[in-house]
């Protein structure tokens, strides 16, 4: 300690040291609009921008974009969007600094979605709906997804990504083996004499999905549980374009770009939704959100350079079974200069999905179930991982815990006990009917 009047002299490399650790990264400037075109109905969207939470003695914002197509009526939609939201934030524990939140919000998205799929299905409403959730916190973009609703991001340097999962039962041969051996049948549409049609579907039901929010006349083993993805972006930033089927089932990716370069937000929307209508006709709901990720206070990008072709690896991660996704094989092209990637997974298993701790240890809620979070009783609680090959290595206290309902709701998703009173007909005893 030095005595008064002294002047203590502090390396120039320690000061630059702090300057450096002090400095703060501006948040990005967020725009967004939306445009919808609809046959059904049966679309809903979820923006909400500047949402805020306490941190320490300040308060952090964060934005949230989310696109409902329903089916089988609007119920399920209009109830996740609703619900969703707190839902996943009353997974979170307080007191979280900004990393640790960011950190946290994988594993709360997964008990988000399954709360508010046990939640829906008590209201004996039939209705299902898939999600695609999209929070932005500073330069960090996270998305859970279920369905076949789709979220695309292209770089301000032109590169492109996917960070949402397709999972419709044609195209994903390992979510149609989990369904088979959940207790559920994959089979085409029969008309008569043996001639099938259309995509596979699972029976009962008649749906094309193998992961939606809702759906209970299906069966339990459609699951709720999301692929999450969470990237950081460059301070560039770039355009999020969130869309239904209704678009991508005729739009590429880098067409659905291209068609609205240089537009502001709600102008893409609508020209992406006007490109999509009039290449098929408005056969579907139709929906897009376009967001934007700006550097604070600078204009919208300049038109890029001619387009870079995209990276035939890259391409193949939109067709990925979601349990490739949780794989470390791709980092030689999902971890590029400009884009970082933080987190990766699509596994269906809730025993998979809530292994990973929160940032620090001692915040883990041991006394609270991870889905819904109810208070329990020390004993109460069921671990994660019985009934798990890793159970037998457990100790009584090792967590986390489920509540006696929704371990119920963990095993019939898993197909170890029966899924209400539903008849598991095989798909050649149904005949041609409207389904999603």
């Amino acid at each position: 300690m030095s005595s008064k009047g002294e002047h203590q002299t502090v390396p120039l490399s320690v000061l630059l040291k702090r300057e450096s650790e002090n400095e703060k990264i501006e948040d990005p400037d967020i725009l967004h609009g939306q445009a919808s075109q609809s046959k059904k109905g049966e679309d809903f969207t979820f923006l909400k921008t500047e949402c805020q939470r306490a941190i320490g003695d300040g308060v952090a914002t964060f934005s949230v974009f989310g696109l409902f197509d329903g089916h089988n009526g609007s119920a399920a939609a209009i109830y996740t969007k609703e619900n969703l939201l707190n839902n996943v934030l009353s997974a979170i524990p307080a007191d979280l600094n900004r990393d640790e939140w960011v950190a946290a919000l994988p594993r709360a998205l997964v008990a988000g979605f399954v709360k508010t799929d046990k939640d829906f299905q008590e209201k004996a409403k039939t209705s299902g709906t898939t999600v695609t959730f999209v929070i932005i916190e500073g330069w960090v973009v996270t998305v859970a997804s279920v369905g076949d609703s789709r979220c695309i991001f292209e770089s301000a340097e032109g590169d492109i990504y996917y960070l949402s999962a397709d999972h419709r039962l044609e195209c994903n041969q390992e979510e149609r083996e989990r369904i088979t051996a959940s207790g559920g049948e994959v089979g085409r549409l029969n008309t008569g004499g043996g001639a099938q049609i259309g995509p596979l579907r699972c029976w009962p039901g008649g749906l094309c999905l193998s992961r939606s929010i809702g759906d209970m006349d299906v069966g339990e083993y459609i699951v709720p549980v999301p692929y999450v993805k969470q990237v950081k972006l460059s301070t560039a930033g770039g355009r999020i374009i969130i869309s239904s089927d209704g678009v991508w089932d005729v739009l590429s990716a880098e067409v659905a770009l291209d068609c609205c370069r240089g537009m502001p937000p709600d102008a893409a929307s609508a020209q992406i939704v006007k490109e999509a209508v009039h290449a098929k006709g408005l056969r579907d709901d139709t929906t897009c959100i376009v967001v934007d990720i700006l550097p604070l206070e600078k204009p919208p990008p300049p038109l890029p350079p001619p387009k870079k072709a995209v990276k035939g690896k890259l391409k193949a991660m939109f067709r990925k079974k979601p349990s490739e996704s949780s794989s470390h094989s791709d980092k030689e092209y999902s971890e590029p200069d400009v884009v970082e990637e933080l987190f990766e997974e699509g596994s269906a298993m809730l025993s998979e999905r809530f292994n990973t701790k929160y940032p620090v240890c001692n915040m883990f809620k041991l006394f609270t179930c991870a889905v819904c979070q109810l208070e329990m009783k020390p004993g109460e609680g069921i671990s994660i991982h019985a009934g798990t090959s890793n159970s037998l290595k457990l100790r009584p206290w090792d967590g986390p815990f489920l509540c006696t309902s929704c371990q119920e709701k963990k095993e019939a998703m898993e197909g170890k006990r029966p899924s209400g009173s539903n008849d598991n007909s095989h798909a050649s005893h149904c005949s041609l009917q409207t389904c999603y």
